[in-house]
C-alpha cells in the first residue's frame, strides 16, 4: 500500500514541477516529462516525496546532478513564459 501511495504522490509531484507553476503544470505535464525526471526524484529527492514544493526545490537545488533529460525539463520550467494575446470575436469597423 505504501509503495502505491508513493507512486501516486511521485506522479503528482513530477507533474507539478515540469512546467513552472504547480497549478498550470498539473494540467499540462506530459508523460515524457514525468519519465525524464522520475529517476532523478528517486535518486536525489526521495525524502521530499510527496511534497510538490519540496521536490521542485530539491530538483532546482540539485540541477548540476540531474540527468540531461530532466535538466532540460527543469530548464524549460524555469524559462519565462510570454503571454499571448487572446483572440477577440469583435469585428473592427
Amino acid at each position: 500500500m505504501r509503495t502505491s501511495l508513493i507512486g501516486i504522490g511521485l506522479g503528482a509531484c513530477l507533474t507539478a514541477l515540469t512546467l513552472g507553476s504547480a497549478t498550470q503544470a498539473l494540467a499540462e505535464a506530459t508523460s515524457a516529462q514525468r519519465a525524464a525526471c522520475t529517476p532523478d526524484v528517486w535518486r536525489l529527492c526521495a525524502g521530499e516525496i510527496p511534497s510538490i514544493p519540496g521536490i521542485t526545490a530539491c530538483l532546482r537545488r540539485e540541477k548540476p546532478k540531474l540527468s540531461p533529460a530532466c535538466r532540460e525539463v527543469m530548464n524549460e520550467a524555469d524559462r519565462p513564459r510570454i503571454a499571448r494575446p487572446v483572440a477577440s470575436n469583435e469585428r473592427k469597423s
